[in-house]
């Protein structure tokens, strides 16, 4: 069975820094939500808990209202080895940053990128999630929730 998780976006989120997690390497782009567009960052490039200061700078430099985390799915929407890595990373930016953090669908996001010829597919890649997440908050509405796009598999 597979269970949406609804989220609560409210209004007043209105910049987003978003992350495409990676072992060594960690896309960053930045949007708002009266654009709908997104704009990437230099690419993070460190391991382990070495990224977080890199993270933490950014945060500074931005000052965003949440943080949109890319997490991985294998084709069929089953969890794999990086679903857990990005969801933990996830859990750590709530944790440290104390800011809203959004789960979003992230397959396909780096071969996308990599087909429209990006230089940096990691920051291109944080872009199409960003995109993808304030699309989202659009279809939505003004009714200031959105669907999360993360899809937890559970059984009965």
């Amino acid at each position: 069975m597979t269970v949406v998780v609804m989220a609560h976006v409210s209004i007043e989120l209105q910049t987003f820094l978003a992350f495409d997690f990676g072992l060594k390497r960690t896309g960053v782009a930045v949007g708002n939500r009266l654009t709908q567009t997104a704009t990437p960052q230099a690419t993070l490039r460190a391991e382990g808990d070495a990224r977080f200061p890199l993270v933490e700078a950014r945060i500074r430099e931005w000052q965003p209202d949440a943080l949109v985390v890319g997490v991985p799915f294998h084709p069929d929407g089953a969890a794999h080895e990086n679903t857990e890595r990005a969801l933990s990373f996830a859990r750590q930016l709530r944790g440290r940053f104390k800011l809203p953090v959004f789960e979003v669908d992230e397959r396909y996001s780096t071969t996308e990128a990599l087909e429209l010829g990006a230089k940096d597919a990691d920051a291109a890649a944080a872009c199409i999630i960003l995109e993808q997440f304030l699309r989202n908050l659009k279809s939505c509405g003004t009714d200031q929730s959105t669907r999360s796009e993360r899809a937890l598999s559970s059984t009965d």
